[in-house]
């Protein structure tokens, strides 16, 4: 997760085909999700394969809002309900 760029995002699958195992997405998930500095290693920027906000223990908006703040989303590109 630190190697993930300002203002880019990636999938939970990409990450999982980078270790070497297209079939470990749960676990790429279950370490993202147990990240306890995410100030430092930005997790919101990993994504659903289909672009959705998936979990965000900050909550989905601010994920939005912080993917939105980074130019990863536009405003009207994704909504939550």
């Amino acid at each position: 997760m630190s190697k993930i760029s300002f203002g880019t995002s990636v999938s939970y699958l990409q990450i999982a085909k980078r270790l070497g195992d297209e079939k470990a997405i749960r676990a790429a998930a279950n370490a993202n999700g147990k990240n306890p500095v995410a100030i430092l290693i930005p997790c919101h920027r990993v994504i659903g394969s289909n672009g959705s906000l998936t979990g965000y223990a900050g909550g989905l908006w601010r994920k939005k809002f912080l993917l939105e703040l980074e130019g990863v989303l536009k405003k009207t590109q994704l909504e939550l309900f």
